[in-house]
């Protein structure tokens, strides 16, 4: 039997869809025109606080890959299909890519046509209410959730337009920010809004569980700081959120990743998703669509007969792989790393012949050859991958009664303590202080949960190899970490071969540079 899939509480995106259509309407009218009601009350901000959320959660299936698939970590899998992924996964950028104005697209409308205008109409109605302490909260939420997709087109375009309204003329009219500058103005921005957030962790929340809290918008604000190199703020931001203890790392490294470790004491953010346990909701309406990391239907065998299969798009490297066998990492190794029988073979025949039993290649009742996961899942030989994504395939036995949609209803985590504490980490072997725990103690850490001795001493190549072990395949940390240090020689693997003068930024987008002047430059 399948695990029944419980029902998120008020917030996953499908209700969001549906109940609070009509609070978007109305964002159109002019509040004097709002029948009296909950609208012009902090019940009415929390409507347009949730159209927010929805958008945040709303990310298109090419939106992480754009941002995740360059680095040293993952592959695009082979096929015909997408195959300027492949050129981006190569440094290879064309700006006529449709991946790349998607994605610009994504950010800038959520920001300007979403975030800006809810901020402007939840003001409105501060001004004619009593107590504006929601409003004002609901405010520093949404100002995080526009430093987060600030911080994705930085990484991804460096120097970009920074919107102040809900005004698609304002924008069209905006200069050119420079990429230091960009990031310094997300580190202000998460500083007005910490004020306004709540001390506590995201699932502490009732009203919202998994929203923003003032611990979320301090994570955007070491990032932030990261990539500035202005390490003594890394260290500032995260030893404010170490010193908290509210957080803690999830115990189960394996199960972090899926439906046992939705919203745990790691996370401090999460966008959230639901089936509903129905395959009528088991949509894009309520779901990420997974289906770019998944096995396609050739060699899938799933556990709970019936559940799609995916497009093979999303493959670890042979590099991550290797460093991970040679450091004897297993347990990260079998929670990041799905392995079929040509994969196996593959390492077997680079000399990687007492390989873990987590990658013991058996046969089906069919006859066909098959690696089984823990959960019964088993991943067999086709022509787009060697490889799958443990963090991005949810057991089929997790999926809710009677669906079949591939992924239905999984979570996709976003920034976690792990990370909290590896920037600090990082911070501190770069040259900042700490007014909480040591880089050797933030490392251990880690360390210990994924069944690994602790370090004596720890450098900054020990964080770094922490953070590539630990973030695989997560919203291009590790391209982010080697660029940063001016490392980028890890990035020339599988025949790639990476220009630092060139292969930072991606060019801006051909319709974009054809709306936005400025952009020609």
């Amino acid at each position: 039997m399948k695990a029944k899939k419980f029902l998120k509480h008020t917030l996953i995106i499908g209700l969001v869809l549906t109940s609070f259509a009509s609070c978007d309407d109305k964002l159109d009218e002019p509040l004097e025109n709002f029948p009296l009601g909950n609208e012009i009350s902090a019940e009415g901000q929390l409507e347009i606080l949730v159209s927010s959320y929805a958008d945040l959660y709303r990310l298109g299936w090419e939106v992480h890959p754009t941002i995740a698939i360059r680095g040293d970590d993952v592959n695009k899998g082979g096929g015909a299909d997408q195959p300027e992924m492949g050129f981006l996964d190569d440094y290879n950028y064309d700006p006529s890519w449709w991946f790349f104005n998607a994605t610009w697209n994504e950010f800038y409308s959520d920001i300007i046509t979403t975030h800006y205008l809810n901020i402007e109409e939840i003001e409105n109605i501060n001004l004619v209410i009593e107590d504006q302490t929601l409003g004002n909260q609901y405010i520093a939420e949404i100002k995080v959730m526009i430093g987060f997709d600030l911080l994705q087109l930085v990484r991804l375009w460096g120097d970009i337009l920074i919107p102040n309204s809900s005004s698609p003329v304002d924008f069209e009219n905006l200069p050119v920010t420079e990429r230091a500058e960009v990031l310094q103005y997300i580190s202000d921005l998460m500083d007005e809004a910490l004020p306004g957030l709540s001390n506590m962790r995201p699932n502490q929340r009732t009203d919202i569980p998994g929203g923003v809290t003032r611990y979320t918008a301090l994570a955007v604000k070491a990032m932030a700081n990261l990539d500035l190199e202005n390490y003594t703020e890394v260290a500032n931001a995260t030893s404010e959120i170490i010193q908290s203890g509210v957080f803690s790392l999830e115990s189960d490294y394996y199960n972090l990743f899926k439906m046992p470790g939705e919203l745990n004491d790691e996370t401090l953010l999460e966008f959230q998703y639901s089936d509903l346990g129905s395959q009528s909701t088991a949509i894009d309406d309520f779901n990420h669509l997974y289906n770019f990391y998944g096995p396609i239907g050739v060699g899938w065998f799933p556990a709970v007969e019936g559940v799609q299969a995916g497009w093979g798009f999303w493959e670890p490297t042979f590099k991550y792989i290797e460093f991970m066998l040679d450091r004897g990492d297993f347990l990260r190794l079998e929670t990041s790393v799905l392995f079929t029988p040509n994969g196996v073979e593959a390492l077997e025949d680079l000399g990687y012949t007492d390989l873990p039993n987590f990658t013991t290649v058996s046969s089906t009742p069919s006859g066909d050859a098959a690696v089984f996961t823990r959960d019964g899942d088993g991943f067999g030989n086709h022509n787009r991958a060697l490889f799958h994504s443990g963090k991005h395939v949810l057991p089929t036995n997790q999926i809710s009664d009677e669906v079949t949609r591939f992924n239905a209803g999984k979570n996709f985590i976003v920034i976690r303590y792990a990370e909290v504490l590896l920037m600090h980490a990082e911070a501190l072997v770069s040259g900042a202080s700490s007014t909480s725990i040591s880089a050797l103690e933030a490392v251990n850490l880690v360390r210990e949960r994924a069944n690994m001795d602790p370090l004596a001493n720890v450098t900054l190549d020990d964080v770094l190899n922490e953070k590539y072990a630990e973030f695989a395949m997560e919203w291009g940390i590790r391209f982010a970490d080697v660029v940063r240090h001016g490392r980028t020689g890890e990035l020339n693997e599988g025949g790639k071969v990476y220009d630092p003068s060139n292969d930072r930024f991606l060019p801006y987008p051909t319709e974009q540079v054809d709306l936005l002047p400025q952009l020609n430059r």
